[in-house]
């Protein structure tokens, strides 16, 4: 039987160390939050999620037939935009998380991360280039409780660090990997 996987976009952070809203920077004539939305392959999944604080991109993603979450409480950090959007997803038999900073992510890469997943769908599957682990994740729902345990500004990576025995690494470029944090990084890629 075909599992049912959720997408949830991760739009909801308050840019601290970047200083203003990165996600409405043009990189390679798109804003970061265009770019995350479109290398969304909405046919591979059963429903995707946008989480924000910002009321044009809920708008944006609407527009697009994406369900939006309105997040007012980004200082809660990302374990809060992790239970608001997987509480939409309880339904299902896995969620991938999307983060909305990665300017060169494709969407070929997150369609061959979500194929890869369903041949093992038991496991936990993110990307990785030579040197580091990346976004997205895809967590089956066996996974749901240790998620919704998270508190503050903690990420998906910790409940990975706990169950490495239990995930799947699927290679990509380093470029793919690359977020954007700081002014700096993104001066680093202009």
């Amino acid at each position: 039987m075909k599992k049912s996987i959720s997408c949830v976009l991760m739009a909801a952070g308050v840019s601290k160390r970047f200083g203003e809203n990165k996600l409405k920077e043009n990189i390679n004539g798109q804003t970061l939050i265009e770019h995350s939305l479109s290398i969304i392959p909405k046919e591979k999944f059963n429903k995707v999620i946008v989480v924000s604080g910002q009321e044009d991109i809920l708008q944006n993603a609407e527009k697009m037939g994406f369900q939006s979450v309105l997040n007012i409480e980004p200082e809660k950090g990302l374990s809060h935009t992790i239970k608001l959007g997987l509480s939409k997803c309880d339904d299902n038999d896995a969620v991938m998380f999307l983060v909305s900073d990665q300017p060169y992510l494709k969407k070929e890469t997150v369609a061959k991360l979500v194929d890869e997943y369903m041949k093992k769908p038991e496991f936990i599957f993110a990307l990785k280039s030579d040197t580091r682990r990346g976004n997205p994740c895809i967590f089956p729902k066996k996974f749901y409780d240790e998620l919704y345990e998270l508190s503050g500004d903690v990420g998906g990576s910790e409940v990975i660090r706990r169950n490495e025995n239990e995930l799947v690494l699927i290679k990509t470029d380093e470029t793919e990997l690359i977020d954007i944090d700081t002014k700096n990084d993104l001066l680093k890629i202009k």
